[in-house]
């Protein structure tokens, strides 16, 4: 399956490099990582001690490894484990909805926000970098519309839509992840009522469009990004990837954590998106980890053989002997890491940890923006992230 494409300022350029320049050879490699750990490292610091690319050859990437790795090895998998996450969300709202009402109604809709949060947790990760089928079908939209309408759920629950077709008329703030989140906490319903039914059918289409999306994912992860005839497929899928990283932290930083801090006025409490089901720190660290996997990895971490694992973008760089900016990019990820966890800590009252997590993440940004996407020869656009 091709993926889809997005307008960039990329000159056109081959992605494929001739074989035999595939990896440098070996002992140029060698001598370039000792080089790396004489200048990284302290000298009090031991081989042992020192990052693992810093002591090993990291191997040369293409644009093709670089595919590989986001959609075989990551992306892929990710959308099979919220597949299976949302399918259980739907049998476990089909239970509650056939639990008695003086019986184990109360464990069934504890069961169905268990199931609830697991499903939003893989979506948070997923789509922390849309890319491939979540952008062309436009699944953010269909169920993660935000704010919800509680007008329109009360409206959709009287009209009792039954199936896939009936579904597709319920307007997309009627339904979706935060559609149920009210259903199972603002508003819980009650076993055998219209709004569980209701309830059902929501959990149903959001199963039915995880399977979608999963499905073409493990299309996408077959996809033959070295062929002659993907080249420009596999140039506008690594823009989109690159765009959509960017994005992803732009969302993270102004939607989810800024905005709603800025938006609240007096003592009236910010609406941060999972509110209601007191899923925001777990929103917002599932969001995170999604976009930090995709960035860098553990620095005892071997780098990946091309093509058998995700290539991080830090490591990817390396691989190019950029290491100066991958040793940016790694220092600035570490500065959210710290803001974050002190987010954490503090919660969703903690205003001064949050606004720090979002200065730190508009640096990584910038960073991104400005050093990143241009060493990857990527163009940025105007993304719907950016804040104003």
């Amino acid at each position: 399956m091709n993926a889809p494409r997005i307008p960039t300022a990329i000159p056109r350029r081959a992605t494929l490099l001739l074989a035999c320049a595939a990896f440098a050879p070996l002992a140029v490699l060698q001598g370039s990582a000792h080089a790396q750990a004489a200048r990284g490292a302290p000298a009090q610091r031991t081989a042992e001690a020192a990052p693992t690319w810093q002591r090993e050859a990291v191997p040369f990437y293409d644009t093709v490894h670089a595919l590989q790795g986001i959609y075989a090895h990551h992306a892929a998998p990710q959308a099979q484990a919220w597949e299976r996450s949302a399918q259980a969300l739907s049998e476990a709202t089909a239970a509650l909805c056939q639990a008695s009402p003086g019986g184990n109604a109360q464990a069934a809709l504890q069961q169905a926000r268990a199931a609830w949060r697991s499903t939003a947790g893989q979506w948070e990760a997923l789509s922390a970098v849309a890319i491939g089928p979540v952008i062309a079908r436009r699944t953010q939209r269909a169920i993660d519309f935000a704010p919800t309408r509680p007008a329109l759920i009360e409206k959709a629950i009287q009209a009792q839509p039954q199936g896939a077709a009936a579904m597709e008329r319920v307007g997309t703030p009627a339904k979706g992840l935060p559609a149920l989140e009210w259903l199972l906490w603002t508003r819980p319903m009650q076993p055998s009522t219209p709004a569980c039914g209701y309830a059902h059918e929501v959990a149903l289409d959001i199963a039915r469009e995880a399977a979608a999306v999963a499905a073409e994912f493990a299309r996408a992860a077959q996809t033959d990004w070295g062929a002659e005839e993907q080249q420009d497929a596999s140039t506008q899928a690594m823009s989109e990837f690159v765009n959509q990283w960017v994005g992803g932290m732009e969302r993270l930083r102004w939607a989810h954590m800024e905005k709603p801090l800025r938006a609240a006025q007096g003592s009236k409490a910010p609406e941060y998106p999972r509110s209601a089901s007191q899923s925001t720190l777990a929103a917002w660290a599932a969001t995170w980890q999604g976009l930090r996997s995709v960035t860098v990895q553990s620095a005892s971490a071997a780098a990946p053989a091309p093509g058998t694992a995700l290539v991080p973008l830090a490591t990817y760089l390396r691989g190019k002997g950029q290491n100066l900016l991958a040793d940016k990019l790694q220092h600035a990820v570490q500065k959210v890491d710290a803001s974050m966890a002190q987010v954490q800590r503090a919660g969703v009252r903690g205003k001064a940890a949050i606004q720090q997590a979002a200065r730190d993440l508009a640096a990584l940004k910038f960073l991104a923006e400005s050093e990143v996407a241009p060493a990857l020869q990527v163009s940025i656009g105007f993304s719907d992230a950016d804040g104003d």
